[in-house]
């Protein structure tokens, strides 16, 4: 009779591990279940917020950063939130809630359209071999 175990523990390295599903399936979800329930400051002055959060794109990308790396590190046991806190949040919240961040120009109550920069294309030979830091000819 032969073992099939080699085998066996080959396919079972040769498939990928499954990750578990997300606490919360979406960015969406975990703004609104997780994070305006956990992270309550007084808004006004220092702390800014928008009841439309999802139209500020610098929001959006940086909840989701946020979503992204929460989602992962409280799967790592015993300092995985602390240092997600450290890393991430402790980083996001002062920008995201801050006087400057992505909701400066709103209440909670008034969403305004954040400015845009505007943006001038360089000419279409500005990429050629001239360095337009200097003035001069880029040396190779």
């Amino acid at each position: 009779m032969t073992s099939n175990t080699t085998t066996d523990a080959t396919d079972a390295a040769a498939e990928p591990a499954k990750l578990p599903d997300p606490l919360y399936p979406t960015v969406t979800d975990w703004v609104n279940d997780h994070f305006v329930l956990m992270y309550k400051r007084t808004l006004g002055g220092e702390f800014r917020w928008c009841a439309q959060w999802w139209q500020h794109a610098e929001a959006i990308s940086r909840f989701t950063a946020l979503w992204y790396a929460w989602e992962a590190l409280r799967l790592q046991g015993s300092t995985g939130v602390g240092i997600w806190y450290r890393d991430h949040l402790d980083h996001q919240l002062p920008i995201l809630l801050g006087p400057r961040g992505p909701f400066y120009q709103c209440t909670e109550t008034e969403h305004l359209d954040p400015h845009q920069a505007t943006v001038t294309p360089p000419p279409p030979d500005w990429w050629d071999d001239t360095d337009h830091t200097t003035g001069g000819e880029v040396q190779a």
